[in-house]
């Protein structure tokens, strides 16, 4: 008789400058090695955050985790359609200072069997985009990022963790974005081009909000066929014709990537668990 197939493991994507930020920036407290000579809040943080995250956070079985970074080069293709974009985050000391833990970060994943990938010119978004996207055919996947832009991956397979959120509310679904703005996960980058994101710098368009965004997009409009419909009436409809281009622009930068080369494979199998974050400083010899 033939062996039985083995379910893969549900997979756990994780934007990994997206959580060391959160965690270098929003801990509780400050974390220093004994001789107070060093900072870890971030190193400390960031395994804090997964290993909770892994705790209490997934609606799945234990997972695969594979940790994704932002590539040094990687934001140098949206640039180079708008040299705006991410062109309002600091480039201080204190803005970078999660850098100072980059390092620490990989080299403790290493220590502990979590796998991480990083592509010189690729954002992070687009690898998990990818991965998410070869994967949700067998399994479930779940990405852990507070930034919204991943609602437009949400399927009934993939859906998003953020731990911002109060703990009843941290898994978000494809019906959650529906409900709550009014366009469907496809929709979402058209909705932000119009509405703007400021964390990347689009502005969107002048006086359209959430609310005249998802009436614009109903009934699951696309983009495309905005200029040919009888939506695009009054002062606001206007102003969206006059920044046509520039709409369909940030739309375009909005979308992530799904088809990379990425050079790693997941392999379907449960990672180690973590242990306390402290054990991991520790083993890295940085107490």
């Amino acid at each position: 008789m033939p062996a039985a197939a083995i379910t893969p493991a549900p997979l756990l994507l994780v934007d990994g400058f997206n959580v060391l930020w959160a965690g270098t920036f929003g801990f509780p407290a400050e974390i220093r090695s004994r001789d107070k000579t060093r900072e870890l809040t971030g190193l400390f943080a960031f395994f804090a955050l997964l290993r909770a995250t892994i705790r209490d956070d997934l609606d799945v079985n234990p997972p695969e985790v594979v940790v994704v970074f932002d590539g040094e080069h990687g934001s140098a293709a949206r640039v180079a359609a708008d040299q705006d974009y991410k062109a309002n985050r600091e480039a201080t000391p204190e803005a970078l200072k999660p850098l100072q833990f980059l390092a620490s970060v990989k080299a403790g994943l290493d220590l502990h069997g979590i796998r991480w990938v990083e592509l010189p010119d690729q954002e992070a978004d687009d690898v998990i985009a990818t991965l998410a996207t070869d994967a949700a055919p067998t399994r479930p996947v779940r990405i852990m990022s507070r930034d919204a832009d991943y609602y437009q991956l949400l399927t009934d397979q993939i859906r998003i963790i953020n731990r911002s959120r109060k703990a009843t509310a941290r898994l978000i679904t494809a019906t959650e974005v529906l409900e709550r703005y009014g366009v469907t996960p496809e929709q979402w980058p058209a909705f932000r081009a119009l509405t703007g994101d400021a964390s990347d710098n689009i502005p969107g368009v002048r006086g359209v909000g959430p609310k005249v965004a998802a009436q614009l997009l109903s009934d699951q409009l696309p983009l495309e066929k905005l200029p040919n419909s009888d939506r695009l009436t009054g002062a606001k409809g206007r102003a969206i014709t006059e920044a046509w281009r520039d709409v369909k622009r940030w739309r375009d930068m909005i979308t992530m990537k799904r088809d990379l080369d990425v050079p790693l494979t997941p392999t379907g199998e449960v990672s180690p668990q973590l242990p306390k974050p402290a054990e991991v400083v520790e083993k890295l010899g940085l107490w």
